[in-house]
């Protein structure tokens, strides 16, 4: 991801939303497990699925805006996932980012609604242009302060092909909007 890029995903409601599973506190980030595949070349994704929580999604391109925040998908779309397309590709070698809402400015659930609420071991699958599919294992699930999100940390490469998915969450005041992000750190370990 381009150097310097801030996250800034906030969501902002007429009224209190119903409480989300992104409330989940933070499962310290232990480093990636040991790469098992080699990295795919580029080839932009299409389709994401966690079946832990129930997603199966269209993915679209995002960027940043004018002040080097990452973007969302359209409000209007809650079930679409974005993927940071001027970014590594999931399954290329470096880290790729994904996007989405938590929920709607009504308080209906969003595509990573339940993010929050991955463990451990669960596995992501992002299906690619190129036809394959790049699948991930979760290793971390962390919940960060907006005003202290370590972007170094979760936008940093290893150099080796790693996924990160980031949403809202933690706690919640109407005139701010959530005061956290939910990230979620895995790792490419099969393609199929």
């Amino acid at each position: 991801m381009a150097a310097g890029a801030v996250l800034l995903i906030s969501g902002v409601h007429d009224e209190e939303p119903p409480r989300p599973s992104a409330r989940a506190s933070s499962t310290s980030a232990h480093p990636a497990p040991p790469p098992t595949v080699r990295p795919l070349p580029p080839a932009d994704p299409d389709r994401i699925r966690i079946a832990a929580i129930g997603v199966d999604a269209p993915m679209t391109r995002v960027g940043l805006d004018a002040t080097g925040a990452l973007r969302t998908p359209p409000p209007e779309e809650p079930g679409l996932a974005g993927w940071y397309g001027d970014g590594i590709a999931p399954g290329s070698a470096g880290t790729a980012v994904v996007t989405g809402h938590v929920d709607t400015p009504a308080g209906d659930p969003g595509v990573f609604y339940d993010l929050g609420a991955l463990t451990e071991g669960s596995t992501i699958e992002i299906h690619r242009a190129d036809r394959r599919t790049a699948v991930f294992t979760v290793h971390a699930i962390e919940l960060y302060d907006k005003e202290q999100f370590p972007s170094k940390k979760v936008y940093g490469s290893s150099g080796r092909p790693e996924l990160r998915l980031i949403t809202c969450g933690g706690g919640y005041t109407k005139d701010t909007g959530y005061l956290g992000n939910v990230v979620v750190y895995a790792t490419l370990t099969s393609v199929t």
